[in-house]
Order: C-alpha cells, then structure tokens, then sequence
C-alpha cells in the first residue's frame, strides 16, 4: 500500500529531525515587486501562550513579525458572554496599519464567533457573517475586497468545530457559500481542525469549490508542529505561489499554533 507523505507518523518524524534546525530569527517571506500579496492566518488561542499565560501584546508582537497585507485571526474574542476582543486593535493600527473589516451586532467582539479579518488597503466592498452549523457555537466570514489596479479578492475566515460530523457540515456549507455568490478569486483562511487526508475527511468536500488542495503545512502544536489543522486555500490554480509556517522564538510560545503564511499572485486576481 502506498504511504501518504502527510502522514501523522512521517510528520512526527519530519518535526522531531528538524526541531534543532527552527530557526532563531525572523526570516521575511520574499514577495514580487509588483503583484504580490501577503496573506496569513493565525489561531491566536484566545491570547494565552503555552506557559499558559494571558499575553494579548505578545500575539500583536508576532501579526507585526508577519507582516501580512490580509490576516485572518480565529479565538481573537472570549469564547462565552459578550465575547469581548482580546486585543488592542487601534494600537495594532498604529504599528501595523491593519484594521478589521467591520461586522454588525456584536459590540465588544472585534470578529464573527471569534474571526476577524485584519487588512491594511483596499475598499471593503462586502461582508457576510455566516453561523455554521454544528454543536460548538462556529461561525465564517465572508468578505469582498476591492484592491488597486482592478484587483479583487473574497476572503473566507473560518474555525471549523472539533467534532467529524460538524467539520463535514461545515465545510458543505462553505462550498455552498462559494456556489451562492459570483464568482471571483477566493482565499479560505482558518483553522480547518481537520488533518485528516483519507475518505473521511472533511477537506474532501472543498474539492469541488477550490479543486486539488495545496501541501499540508504542519502548525500544531507550535512547539513540535506536527498536524496541518491550519490552512490557506485558494479557488484558482496559481492564486497561491507559496506556504509556510511563520516558525519564529516568540511564535512557539505565544499560542499553541503556528501562523501559517502565504504569497498570493495578485496578476491572478484581475476582474475579469
């Protein structure tokens, strides 16, 4: 039987090789001069690091060690209540020049069920707040945004739940979204919960909206990443012309996932 090289042991195996060889600084993610655009996406897990301490500022430290033009965070909010937003955002403005698109009915949240979707230019032209089904309270974000130069982009920031069941529903319901609305160049940023590549997976679903996935890229846990729960998906072939790990000191530390990072071919985005 042929071994898939996504594997849980191969990835445990490739962590534990490499774990000496993580690098020791920030290494920036090399973008055309022209057409290129930085994307990420980050389960900053509610701003508690894996010392199990409280640290809004650390995770602020590593959006602006990333340095995306579009990120999507997921658990930015208190998970019960009101679902306060845990992090300074007029301070993140400052220092990174991103701020959130806007949402309705939530006053002290800054996302959608903990979503937010975090950009630093470009005209928001749409934003659709989708509550996924499934037992755990989930929820997506959809959002049109208008760029330079004739470029537009959807975002879709989502967390899908920890249970099999809800993830396949969830994920129906995002290709459902996709089959809804016209059709234009698409990101899904998230954490996806599922590393799962075999027939019961629920990333199977999004084949029909985004076509063949991109390699896995593993991000949890941070310390020893070994399962790809956290992906960047494109509905284009070319949209995407890199993945990696945003794997730095302070990002091991500050939530129990890695930012996951990528380079987006703004040429593939022209309204046509």
């Amino acid at each position: 039987m042929h071994k898939k090289k996504d594997s849980l042991p191969a990835n445990l195996i490739a962590s534990l090789k490499n774990r000496k060889k993580r690098p020791s600084e920030v290494k920036a993610m090399e973008r055309p001069a022209d057409s290129g655009m930085l994307v990420a996406s980050y389960n900053v897990h509610k701003c508690v690091g894996v010392d199990g301490r409280f640290d809004p500022d650390r995770i602020s430290r590593v959006i602006h060690e990333i340095g995306a033009d579009v990120i999507a965070l997921q658990e930015a909010d208190k998970r019960f209540g009101e679902r306060d937003g845990l992090l300074d955002l007029p301070r993140l403005e400052r220092e990174t020049g991103l701020v959130p698109v806007p949402i309705n009915g939530m006053a002290k949240a800054h996302g959608w069920h903990g979503n937010i979707v975090l950009f630093r230019q470009g005209l928001v032209r749409d934003v659709h707040q989708i509550r996924l089904p499934g037992l755990e309270p989930r929820g997506a974000l959809v959002t049109d945004i208008d760029l330079d130069d004739g470029v537009a982009i959807r975002v879709i920031a989502a967390h899908l739940g920890l249970l099999r069941r809800s993830r396949a529903q969830q994920a129906r319901m995002i290709v459902d979204i996709m089959n809804g609305r016209d059709e234009r160049p698409t990101l899904l940023l998230g954490d996806l919960n599922e590393w799962r590549l075999g027939n019961r997976s629920s990333l199977n679903t999004l084949h029909s909206a985004f076509g063949p996935l991109p390699p896995a890229v593993p991000s949890f846990p941070s310390g020893l990443p070994v399962l790809a729960l956290d992906r960047i998906i494109a509905n284009r072939v070319g949209l995407l012309a890199r993945i990696e790990a945003h794997d730095t000191p302070l990002a091991r530390v500050a939530s129990d996932h890695l930012p996951l990072k990528a380079l987006v071919d703004l040429s593939q985005a022209l309204i046509s």
